[in-house]
Order: C-alpha cells, then structure tokens, then sequence
C-alpha cells in the first residue's frame, strides 16, 4: 500500500524532489567539468583520467545494487529510506570536497583519481537510490510516478545549472580563470554544503510521511542471498530492455556534457558571456521540459516519449555540426552564431531530457511486475540498476570525449587561439559519429519496453482486489472474540 492515495500535494513534491539538487551538483561536475580539470589544469592525460573512472565504475557495479538492496532490507521505526538519508549527506561532501582540492603531492596519479571517484560516487549513491526509491512508494499511480520525476528533475538540474552560472560567473568567470587551479577548490567546497542541506533537508521534509516500521521484517542478511535477490531483479524483461536503452541514452547524454567544454570553446569559440548565457538556456530546456513531458505520458506513454525525445534530440544536436561541416554556419565566435547555438541547445536539450525523465519514470512499473511475479518488492535495487546504468553510462560518455580528445591531440591548456581548423573539423566529426550510433540504440530499445499504462493500472488494481479479499477474510478465534469481547485470545 502506497504512503500516500490520490492526488499528492505541492509540498510534498517540491521537499521530495529537492534531494535531487544534490545529484545536480555532482552530474555537472563530473559532466562539464572534472574532466577539463584534471586534463587542462591539473595535466593529467585525458586517456589516463577516463581509464581511471572506467575503474571506479567497475568498482560501482559490484557496491551500487548492494547498496540498493541494503536500502530494501533495512528495518526501523524510520522506515527503509531516511536512516540513509541521514547519515550519507556528511562523508558525501567531505568527499566532493576533495576530489576538486585533490590532497596530493604534484600531478595526481591514476590511483588517486580512482579513490577519489569511487568515494564520491559510492557516497551518493548512498543518498541518491534510498530517496528516489521513495517514489514507488509514496504512490503507485501512473500520472503522479511521473509528477514525482518532474520534480526530481527539475530540482536535479536546478543544483547543477545554479552551479554552473555560479562557475561561469564567481568561481571561474574567464577563458583563463577556467585553466587555473583555485576556483575548482571554491567550487568544490561550496558544492559539498549544497549537498548535504539538499539531501538532509529533504529527508527532515518527507519524515512525518515516510517515517514507518516496515510491514515486514527482512530475514537475516547474507551476501550470497543478497546477490541471489540482486540477478533475479536484474533478469526481470522490462529491466533489460530499459537498461540497454537507457544505457545508450545516458552515454549519450554523459558524453554530450563533458565534452561541451571542448566544443564551445574551440568550434563555436564563446566568450565570456556565452558561458554565463549557456546555463541559462540549459534551465530554459528543463523548465520546457517540465511543461511537456506530463502531456505527452499521457498522450504518448512512458516508452514512446523516451524514444521519441531520444530521436529528436539526435537530430537537433546533429544539425549545426552537419551545416558548419558544410561551410554554411555564420563565422563562430560571433553573436549570431552563438545565438543559433543557444537556439538548437534549448530544444535538443529539451528533448534529450524527456528522453531521459520518461526512461527513469519507467522503472517504477518495473516494481510492480517484479512484485506479481515474485512477491517481493524492490524499489532499491531496481533504482540502483538504474543509477548503475546511469553511472557507467556518464562514465562511458566521459570516456568516450577523453578517447577523442586524445585521438585528435589536443595538448592541455591549449588557448582558443592555437587550436588548428582540422582538429576543430575532428572533432565535430567524431562527436557527430559516435551520437548517430547511440541515439540509434536508444530509441530501438526504449520503444520497445513491454509495460504500458493500461498494463500498469491492471496489475495495480488486480493487487487492490487480492488485498481487499484477504481483508475481509477473518479466522475463527478472531470471529470468537468480536462475537464475546470477555473473551480471552491466547496466540498460539
């Protein structure tokens, strides 16, 4: 039985989905900035600092659905969720803190950057999969799951957009600050406060709701029954089907982000302004999105809409590449084409973001069909399978802007000036190349994820029937002790 029936208040969709500001500020960094960090500031190689988070997400794969599973069994009189939320928020930012100060002598090395990775990822994932496994929970219709995303997301990129403005304004609000080492360590610092009253407040928000015993008293842990639950969630069709699509989705997404630094300083040549413009127009694209999406699940459904925003963020991202290849695109650098990228970021972005939001929304009902067919409900490991795919993913994207930056020799600290014409025209292309392939992937999968709506309402009802029968039947003590109240029950 849900938290919650019916239609949910503002309130509670609002504190709910501010925790997500904390995901926000770390999915800006390691998008849009860890990379030129370590790479053009700290100079270290961009093939070595990929490999070293290729690491770290291997590392993950084996930790995250533990911590999801973790997450399903606890039991106290807090419920499963907020003893995470509690307790996770504070290494978080001592974490977050570091790996943009990183403490090491010299030039930081592989190992370092893996250590430093992996504690911030473990740790938010800790405080990231308990508070959107409250989602299931808090509601089990269709058209609220997605309002609850809505507000996930738009908290989510409000945390990192407001980080950036912050980046591209205080901590690094010029071309040559972006090269140097001490508005990282401000931005870091002022990003780990953010965190832990994001993810602290929005539990201490939510407790009066969610705060219950569990139903049910989890059995004994043991790492091989952990693991055992853990793969037969995992085998669940529509879990697979969205993990391959989601999969190609947020690479995607992960590279398009950390690559964006390369791109628009040295295709479309920003300045200043652009960069402090550019978070604004990324906001703009999130808030159209929070206009949209809800129309289109309920015209289209969950699955149509991830594919469909899938395919036309491809197509929109593609055309001012394919048009400057051509030798049609104004002079870059200038206002006018600065402007005609700013108007294609908005609604590529808008679309990749529905993309995104629906395929999330989507696990969800993977809950619900796990339960028919197992008893068993899951909401932490499913949504550790998808902050794992998410992970990898955004590690992949990132992996893939380092493979190319490498491949096209782009040295560290190289001014906007001194970069060729043929590594630009590289650069385009390989981006070009690899986004056609995965937003290829994306949609033929995305489209093809088994539950609908109408399928989803028929297993939620068909549960509310089990539940009422089994209410309405009474055994014979029970019966006894309605019919005589002196009587006295002894439990056997």
């Amino acid at each position: 039985m849900s938290f919650v029936t019916g239609k949910l208040p503002l309130r509670l969709k609002i504190i709910h989905g501010s925790g997500a500001v904390a995901f926000g500020v770390k999915d800006s960094g390691f998008s849009f900035f860890l990379l030129p960090y370590y790479n053009l500031v700290l100079a270290v190689d961009a093939g070595i600092v990929a490999a070293a988070l290729a690491t770290a997400l291997v590392i993950d794969a084996f930790v995250d659905p533990l911590i999801g599973h973790l997450s399903d069994r606890t039991y106290t009189r807090w419920g499963r969720r907020l003893p995470w939320l509690y307790l996770a928020p504070i290494p978080l930012a001592f974490a977050w803190a570091l790996l943009w100060s990183p403490p090491f002598a010299g030039t930081p090395g592989y190992a370092e950057i893996v250590m430093l990775a992996v504690g911030v990822r473990l740790l938010l994932s800790a405080c990231e999969v308990p508070s959107v496994s409250l989602v299931p929970e808090i509601t089990d219709n269709y058209v609220e799951r997605t309002t609850l995303f809505r507000f996930r997301f738009l908290s989510g990129w409000v945390g990192g957009i407001m980080m950036m403005i912050l980046t591209f304004s205080v901590f690094l609000p010029t071309p040559e600050a972006q090269l140097q080492p001490e508005g990282y360590a401000a931005y870091g610092l002022f990003g780990a406060c953010v965190m832990v009253l994001s993810v602290i407040g929005s539990a201490a928000g939510q407790h009066r709701i969610v705060a219950h015993l569990p139903a049910q008293k989890p059995p004994p842990f043991s790492l091989t029954g952990a693991f055992a639950e853990i793969f037969d969630a995992f085998r669940e069709k529509a879990f697979l089907i969205f993990a391959l699509g989601g999969l190609a989705s947020y690479i995607s997404q992960g590279m398009t982000f950390s690559i964006t630094q390369y791109v628009n300083l040295y295709i479309w040549q920003f300045d200043e302004t652009a960069f402090q413009i550019y978070p604004i127009c990324l906001f703009a694209s999130v808030v159209l999105m929070f206009v949209i999406v809800g129309p289109l699940h309920k015209r289209f459904g969950k699955p149509l809409s991830a594919a469909g925003g899938a395919l036309v963020s491809v197509v929109i991202y593609f055309t001012p590449y394919t048009v400057l290849l051509l030798g049609l695109w104004p002079e870059t650098g200038t206002t006018l084409s600065t402007a005609m990228v700013l108007g294609f970021l908005l609604f590529g972005n808008t679309a990749g973001v529905v993309s995104i939001i629906s395929a999330t929304s989507m696990v969800a009902e993977i809950v619900e069909a796990f339960e028919e067919r197992t008893g068993k409900r899951a909401e932490g490991t499913f949504y550790s399978g998808n902050w794992l795919v998410q992970k990898c993913a955004t590690g992949g994207g990132i992996m893939l802007t380092g493979l190319i930056v490498s491949s096209i020799g782009l040295d560290p600290g190289t001014p906007q000036s001194e970069v060729s014409e043929g590594t630009v025209l590289q650069l385009a292309m390989l981006y070009m190349a690899a986004s056609a392939v995965l937003g290829v992937f994306a949609v033929y999968w995305l489209a093809r994820f088994p539950i609908s709506r109408e399928q989803h309402e028929a297993r939620i009802a068909a549960k509310s029937a089990r539940s009422s029968a089994q209410s309405e039947q009474h055994d014979p003590i029970s019966d006894a002790a309605r019919a005589d109240p002196d009587a006295t029950t002894i439990a056997p």
